[in-house]
């Protein structure tokens, strides 16, 4: 088995930048015959995809999107994201948009797609995060709303079976158009890539290929699945502190011993 996609439909939401573009691009070259939905068009071309306009926030419309596509084998819910907010000066209101936007919306669009999906004995796949998984200070509902993600993936992987495989790509960081509002300029971003086991962030294409694989047959024994892409996590911020520590400690060590000399 493959990662072919030839002959597949597949849509894609939030698909017109960043990660959603990667994605869109990865099924393009798999040979599937892709449509990224969004509220806007992309500002720069993407080859081989149809674009159209949805607001996945807007229930009715994506039930009227659902109902007047012909077919559908594959479903990326992608569509996401949030500002920095602190928790206590913001009231709640605004980290609900939050969490409609990024739990409650793909979960609409899924419902909606579901018919389609179990005719075709098809798949699904969220983009998820580590912000799911980890503390997420800053973007508290967002990592909140990642971690149902990826739990009602599981839960729905349970339901529809076998009729639907439903996973989750969860990736870490990503470097995209969007980069400098999260990690700075590129010495922001080389400081960033530094605490990555790998040595870089991930890149678009990354992200694509994990969804591309998951929607495959070479994943068709596949479901309830969360495929961490991560460039191998991040080192854990005790063993840096020790290190510095037994350093520190050492070079006191040794200047004792020499001013010891000198006596």
């Amino acid at each position: 088995m493959d990662n072919s996609l030839h002959g597949r439909t597949v849509v894609i939401t939030g698909g017109t930048r960043g990660v959603g573009a990667g994605i869109a691009q990865a099924f393009a070259e798999a040979g599937a015959h892709v449509i990224v939905c969004a509220r806007r068009p992309p500002e720069l071309p993407l080859p081989k995809t149809e674009f159209a306009p949805l607001d996945v926030r807007d229930a009715d419309a994506v039930l009227r999107f659902f109902a007047d596509l012909p077919h559908l084998d594959v479903l990326v819910n992608n569509a996401g994201g949030a500002p920095h907010r602190p928790l206590a000066p913001t009231d709640a209101a605004h980290h609900v948009r939050v969490l409609e936007l990024n739990l409650v919306a793909p979960l609409t669009v899924s419902l909606a797609a579901y018919e389609h999906l179990r005719r075709a004995r098809g798949s699904i796949v969220m983009i998820g995060s580590v912000s799911g998984t980890r503390p997420s200070p800053g973007t508290a509902a967002y990592g909140a709303a990642k971690a149902g993600l990826e739990n009602l993936a599981r839960s729905m992987a349970v339901e529809w079976a076998p009729d639907v495989r439903v996973n989750t790509v969860v990736p870490g960081m990503v470097r995209t158009e969007r980069s400098h509002l999260h990690y700075g300029e590129d010495d922001g971003v080389a400081a960033v890539s530094r605490t990555v086991p790998l040595g870089r962030l991930a890149e678009p294409r990354d992200i694509g290929a994990a969804a591309v694989f998951l929607a495959s047959d070479a994943a068709a024994y596949i479901s309830g699945a969360g495929l961490l892409v991560h460039g191998g996590g991040e080192r854990p911020a005790f063993l840096d502190a020790a290190e510095a520590a037994s350093a520190t400690g050492a070079a006191g060590t040794t200047g004792a011993a020499t001013a010891d000399k000198e006596k």
